[in-house]
């Protein structure tokens, strides 16, 4: 095993489920998953860091199986932040 080989502890597992047999697709559905499975996102609308000028607009993007598209803008960055962890919550 090499030094990288595991998630660090900010990182969410990348463990595979179990492939079912019974569907023929199955093996193929990891290749629709969201780049560390993060399935929204918020960036700043005119670049820079995310952490940066909190108090301006953020694009929001979520992934539609291919790549992220953008759904809308949140007016700060703790809207976004709310609008991100909404997924999270429902999915809980």
């Amino acid at each position: 095993m090499g030094k990288h080989s595991r998630p660090g502890p900010n990182q969410p597992s990348r463990a595979e489920p179990h492939i079912d047999a019974d569907d023929p697709l199955a093996a193929f559905e990891k290749w629709r998953r969201a780049p560390m499975d993060v399935y929204r996102r918020h960036r700043p609308l005119h670049g820079g860091g995310s952490h940066l000028r909190s108090d301006e607009a953020r694009a929001l993007e979520e992934w539609d199986g291919f790549s992220y598209v953008p759904v809308g803008t949140a007016p700060d960055l703790p809207a976004a932040q709310a609008w991100v962890g909404e997924l999270a919550e429902d999915t809980a």
